[in-house]
């Protein structure tokens, strides 16, 4: 027999009573579950398992189903910034329980579900509340982890805007971070193709290549911090110099916050390349 528990965390850690009932646990049980404390009665006809994530369950109370950023992370998903207080998907006619709160409401397209909203979901709303590159960053973390199939990547698609729709296409499934699909992203737009992931001799695998000779190294402080993991990467610059290769490595404050810099850099860089190809 299933239990209270075991059906509240199968359905992301809250639910109606509506639907508890439909597993064949009955008001006396969920009255006496909250009379222990064994679970939370969140708000009227709406019950939480203890232990539920904090922004889940405020989202619950304000009415809806948590999303953007904040969701991002609850479902595993590399996520650039972090929403300062919870939104939440309010779908098309949701009502509002919460009352001078700080929650932000999405009334988007659907039916108002409560807790967790689906990952499907939280793309769509993070593109419209976030922007192209935090929208772009979440689909290719999706994509490397497996947790967006075909058919989601095509509804998914159908459902942007038509301008924003080759983002979908320009997607890849092989980004080591949410970092390195921003950087690729900001350099198509500028017009740089860049090979991705090239396994190069003694140096290694690379995160990107550029005609050949430019290698750019994006490096996210989980990766590549520690005296061990910085004189690995000085290493690998040792033997791409000793290829002829020139590399630029940039970390997350550079990109995100000095991107000028960044594409200042690259662009010289790859002029100086560019020039000595044409010399030999």
């Amino acid at each position: 027999m299933l239990t209270l528990d075991h059906v509240l965390t199968h359905h992301g850690g809250v639910a109606r009573g509506t639907l508890l009932h439909q597993f064949g646990i009955d008001r006396r049980v969920l009255e006496s579950a909250v009379r222990d404390g064994s679970i939370l009665r969140v708000r009227q006809g709406v019950f939480a398992v203890r232990g539920a994530d904090a922004d889940v369950v405020t989202a619950t109370e304000h009415g809806g189903a948590l999303t953007c950023s904040r969701a991002l992370r609850l479902h595993g998903i590399w996520s650039l910034e972090t929403d300062l207080a919870p939104h939440v998907w309010m779908g098309a006619h949701g009502r509002v329980h919460h009352r001078d709160c700080g929650c932000v409401s999405h009334f988007a397209t659907g039916r108002t579900v409560l807790g967790l909203a689906p990952l499907e979901e939280v793309l769509i709303h993070v593109h419209q509340c976030r922007g192209e590159e935090a929208f772009f960053a979440a689909l290719e973390s999706g994509l490397r982890q497996r947790r967006i199939s075909a058919s989601a990547r095509a509804r998914i698609r159908r459902r942007l805007p038509t301008y924003a729709r080759w983002l979908v296409d320009f997607a890849r499934n092989d980004a080591d971070s949410g970092l390195e699909s921003i950087v690729r992203l900001r350099l198509h737009r500028i017009g740089i193709l860049v090979a991705c992931q090239k396994s190069i001799g003694d140096v290694g695998r690379v995160d990107f290549v550029i005609d050949g000779l430019l290698l750019l190294e994006v490096d996210g402080v989980e990766n590549h911090d520690g005296p061990s993991l910085r004189h690995k990467d000085l290493r690998r610059d040792a033997w791409a110099s000793v290829q002829g290769l020139e590399t630029l490595r940039f970390d997350y404050a550079l990109v995100i916050h000095e991107w000028p810099l960044v594409e200042s850099a690259i662009l010289a860089a790859l002029g100086r390349v560019r020039v000595r190809v044409e010399a030999v």
